[in-house]
């Protein structure tokens, strides 16, 4: 006995239909592009865990910046590798550092690329770790707010467009937010990593900021995988103190969390596309196991159908020329 296509089937089978039935879109324009811009020159080398992502000179990210806005990539999201290093990790705040010049030069030859700037002491600290340490080990919130604030504060002089505070510090984006406004920055919007979890998937990423705690770990200041209520608790506060978009971080462990807070909260959602993630589908398919392209696409559209407005991913080039 034959059984009747559904109407959606028989929609799907014809070709020229079929995008207009698909309930969840895809475009470059959906997707921001991390850059690692470091010290030096003319420096361009390959990050060993990250194959296809590169350690760029100043010159080179703003070549690549122009090239993912050909693309159709509307935004860049910056981290920096600073020259030198200390316990407070004063090269965050330096209106001459990598992030800040890069910024700068960005903006001058692609005004229209929004810049989206990172937000933490990370990489920049001796240590690693993302705040002000105690002589116990401990992170000191409190005194890490007054080194964020600066930090943001001259990454909007700069010319930033979006700051994204990354620390996890409680309080964060509130205090952020005041000393913006008290800058002259009052219309500088704030992407908070709201919901960032003390998650596995970022060891490629510390092996390409430089990052990783030369002791401890960063549980103590990052969310629980296990806690989705805590999380929600978390992106409410900093809507409540002043964020203008959340972060859901990583993206596939977490589609749960990025259906539950842009449900519940209507807020504009990114998610990170992490490096763990983005590292796995590249092994895979150097393997031969994967097809990167299908699964690059699949990936995307799945973080895009949980709820994300934006996602923030290091195959946004390859994704958006495949979308084209």
């Amino acid at each position: 006995m034959a059984f009747p296509q559904t109407r959606l089937r028989r929609l799907r089978a014809t070709h020229a239909l079929r995008g207009l039935v698909r309930e969840t879109s895809l475009s470059p324009s959906d997707l921001v592009y991390p850059l690692f811009v470091a010290h030096g020159l003319d420096r361009r080398e390959p990050i060993a865990a990250m194959p296809g992502v590169d350690h760029l000179s100043i010159a080179h990210a703003v070549a690549e910046a122009g090239e993912a806005q050909s693309l159709g990539i509307p935004a860049v999201l910056l981290f920096g590798l600073p020259a030198a290093k200390d316990e407070e990790g004063s090269g965050a705040w330096d209106d001459e550092g990598v992030i800040q010049l890069a910024t700068r030069a960005i903006k001058e030859r692609h005004p229209e690329l929004l810049v989206i700037t990172d937000l933490c002491l990370c990489e920049y600290t001796s240590h690693g770790h993302c705040g002000v340490v105690r002589s116990d080990g401990s992170v000191d919130n409190d005194a890490t707010l007054e080194l964020l604030a600066r930090t943001a504060t001259s990454q909007a002089r700069a010319g930033a467009d979006v700051i994204a505070p990354s620390d996890m510090m409680d309080g964060r984006v509130g205090f952020i937010r005041a000393a913006l406004d008290e800058d002259g920055h009052t219309d500088t919007p704030i992407l908070s990593y709201s919901a960032k979890f003390a998650s596995a998937f970022y060891g490629p990423f510390r092996e390409a900021a430089d990052s990783a705690p030369s002791f401890g770990d960063r549980r103590g200041y990052q969310l629980d995988p296990a806690n989705a209520n805590e999380a929600v608790r978390e992106t409410r506060l900093d809507i409540e103190e002043g964020a203008d978009m959340v972060m859901v971080k990583p993206a596939l462990p977490y589609l749960d969390l990025i259906r539950r807070i842009k449900s519940e909260t209507e807020m504009p959602l990114a998610a990170y596309n992490v490096s763990g993630e983005y590292a796995m589908v590249k092994a895979a398919a150097a393997g031969g196991y994967l097809d990167e392209r299908a699964t690059v696409l699949e990936v995307l559209t799945s973080i895009r159908r949980a709820g994300a407005d934006i996602v923030i991913t290091y195959h946004a080039k390859d994704a958006a020329r495949w979308l084209q």
